[in-house]
């Protein structure tokens, strides 16, 4: 049996994460069971792992600290073990090595860059939130099927923040509003979405039947 970890650590829109996951998990035909997981001790149980964020940059990272070991046990998992993990929104942005919302944090340090605020630009409004449009920059399994021959697809977001990325190398999709905004991001076995796919109807549950069929 596959277990999907969806990290509780105070912070996410959990309940709406762990239901999508549960409805594609139960639409595919190997055997796969969906936890939260609130125990670091825990987390060496998961084959997958996935880091939801809503809030600041700092109270989240805070969040994760506050949880014993969390932060060991997810870099032991992900960075040498080398399982798949997907971050949402800000579990996206922790991806960075440091953030500026609220004061400076520092991130994960997994995917070069850093997290700042959506350029104010006049008719523009932030929070960025509603559906847009991610083009994508190239191709990938997580994007298998997604808007068939399209290149691109129509998700929801919320965010004030966006990530900076030091190259596009790790670019995966973005999204224009006012200015480019990274909305999709990859590093061998690790996805980033700044937009919430557990909200995204048809296109986000695609997108999570691939991330649980994708074998990095």
């Amino acid at each position: 049996m596959e277990i999907i970890g969806i990290i509780d650590y105070g912070s996410g829109n959990l309940h709406s994460v762990t239901k999508a996951f549960e409805t594609v998990a139960n639409q595919i035909k190997k055997e796969i069971k969906v936890m939260r997981i609130s125990d670091s001790k825990h987390v060496s149980k998961c084959d997958r792992v996935i880091l939801p964020g809503v809030g600041t940059f700092n109270d989240c990272k805070i969040g994760i600290e506050e949880v014993d070991n969390l932060t060991f046990e997810l870099e032991k998992k992900i960075i040498k073990e080398a399982n798949p993990y997907l971050g949402i929104c800000v579990g996206m942005q922790l991806l960075a090595d440091k953030g500026f919302e609220g004061r400076e944090t520092t991130g994960f340090g997994w995917i070069s860059g850093h997290v700042e605020k959506i350029p104010i630009k006049k008719n523009i409004k932030i929070p960025h939130m509603g559906w847009n449009t991610v083009d994508f920059h190239k191709e990938h399994e997580i994007l298998k099927n997604i808007q068939k021959d399209k290149r691109e697809m129509i998700v929801y977001f919320v965010h004030s923040y966006q990530f900076e990325l030091t190259s596009d190398t790790n670019l995966l999709g973005s999204c224009d509003y006012g200015s480019r905004i990274t909305a999709l991001i990859e590093k061998d076995n690790i996805i980033g979405c700044q937009f919430h796919p557990e909200k995204s109807q048809k296109a986000g549950l695609e997108f999570i039947n691939n991330f649980i069929n994708w074998y990095p």
